[in-house]
């Protein structure tokens, strides 16, 4: 099948054409036909499949021009990443058409944003805490929107989003089109769904924790993080094809160490980003690492979602990563395409509970590699790695109840007050009382 064969107007097919794609992939033939329909839709699909064309090209092809201001399709998506990339997807689709689009997102002047949404726009692009901003404030309107796209929506309550999202249903209108993906079905989705959708359609292209078949994948086993980083170095120091790599670390702090490490042996070839980092340092770091002037990437698990990126040919994970959707989101930046890709994991013995997780959810085990001949081993370890001295708890031997000897017998007396007066109320068998002040 070729996209000639979809319902697509010249104008999408025209710039399906410029940007060299022929065939759809199995949930873009899914997909079209019944968002065409104005059902709702659940797709569930891993990174790489196509899922963004596959909701952009129905939609695109229902939208006519329209002088009206106010946007008649909303996309929700997790990251400001994937807010800059959508808009420009959408823009390469529309090159033919008279579409009007934008993205707003946190961490830049909400003013600016603001005019953007007074001008006017078709469809509009937002991150829901930014979405939610713009609404309190009555410059942007959703009582015209007909259909609306959560992307990525189980990462987005990873990132704690829930509440923006709940918030944003409940100001849009009830006649609409709703339209979810997500890599991996959790409670929580299901409950959003079960509330706000009309009885969906299910459209499953890959079995969630289904890697791509295009991505070869390796494993090491190493002792310690600094043995790890040793065999980072080898790895690039030996193989030629490492020649776009993105590197993933646990935490913003471990990807600095980890950039630290390589900028020794690796100046200038290598680029950090994570959530401290600036936006245009993130932007321009990406399009770097898009365009070949730098070797690799390093990043955290913060923009495993929004970052896209061509013609990634290793994916290394320097840790494993707890949660096992995790590292199919992560190994889902190479392979992509129809172009094949090598996913490295580096594994202590301290994280082969989670190696093991990720291994169950793919159903397949990961071919483990032996560190090269001669690789250094390190024996400092990182804060994490030390092992904590337990605290050494005393026995003591228990409490006696009560005194450990008889009292003495004047320590049996009880205190009765006033000793004559006690003696009174019991002569006379009722209590004294004082009698009245005289005035």
């Amino acid at each position: 099948m070729t996209f000639e064969n979809l319902n697509l107007n010249s104008a999408l097919l025209n710039a399906l054409h410029d940007l060299g794609f022929t065939q759809p992939t199995p949930i873009q033939q899914k997909v079209f036909s019944v968002v065409m329909s104005g059902r709702d839709v659940v797709g569930v699909a891993q990174t790489g499949t196509g899922k963004t064309f596959a909701y952009l090209l129905p939609i695109l092809r229902q939208l006519t021009f329209s002088s009206q201001k106010e946007p008649r399709v909303l996309i929700v998506v997790p990251t400001r990443e994937l807010v800059i990339q959508l808009v420009g997807e959408i823009k390469k689709l529309t090159t033919y058409l008279n579409i009007r689009v934008e993205g707003v997102y946190g961490g830049t002047n909400i003013n600016t944003q603001k005019q953007l949404v007074a001008n006017g726009l078709d469809i509009l692009v937002a991150t829901p805490g930014r979405l939610v901003d713009l609404a309190l404030t009555r410059v942007l309107s959703l009582k015209h929107i007909r259909q609306f796209v959560i992307d990525e929506v189980d990462e987005m309550f990873n990132l704690g989003f829930r509440a923006q999202l709940t918030n944003i249903l409940d100001l849009l209108p009830r006649k609409r089109q709703n339209l979810l993906f997500s890599a991996t079905m959790t409670e929580e989705v299901d409950e959003l769904i079960g509330i706000f959708f009309n009885a969906p359609v299910n459209v499953e292209a890959v079995r969630a924790g289904t890697p791509l078949e295009r991505i070869e994948q390796r494993l090491y086993h190493a002792p310690n993080f600094h043995t790890k980083i040793n065999l980072l170095k080898h790895l690039l120091a030996t193989d030629d094809t490492m020649q776009k790599v993105l590197i993933f670390g646990p935490t913003k702090r471990m990807a600095d160490l980890i950039h630290e490490q390589l900028e020794i042996d690796f100046p200038d070839q290598f680029d950090v980003i994570h959530a401290n980092k600036s936006q245009n340092f993130r932007m321009n770091a990406v399009a770097k690492f898009e365009k070949g002037l730098c070797r690799g990437l390093i990043t955290t698990d913060l923009l495993a979602r929004g970052l896209d990126v061509s013609d990634v040919t290793h994916v290394i994970n320097v840790d494993t990563p707890a949660e096992p959707e995790t590292y199919i989101h992560r190994i889902g930046r190479t392979g992509r395409a129809d172009r094949d890709g090598i996913a490295i994991l580096f594994s202590t013995d301290a994280e082969h509970d989670a190696q093991t997780a990720i291994e169950t959810l793919m159903e397949k085990e990961i071919p483990v590699l032996p560190l090269p001949e001669g690789l250094a081993i390190s024996e400092q370890l990182i804060e994490s790695e030390r092992s904590v001295i337990p605290e050494i708890q005393l026995k003591l031997p228990p409490r006696p109840v009560g005194a450990f000897h008889e009292k003495k017998a004047k320590n049996k007396k009880v205190n009765l007050g006033n000793k004559t007066k006690h003696l009174r109320e019991m002569k006379y068998k009722k209590p004294i009382k004082k009698a009245p002040k005289r005035k």
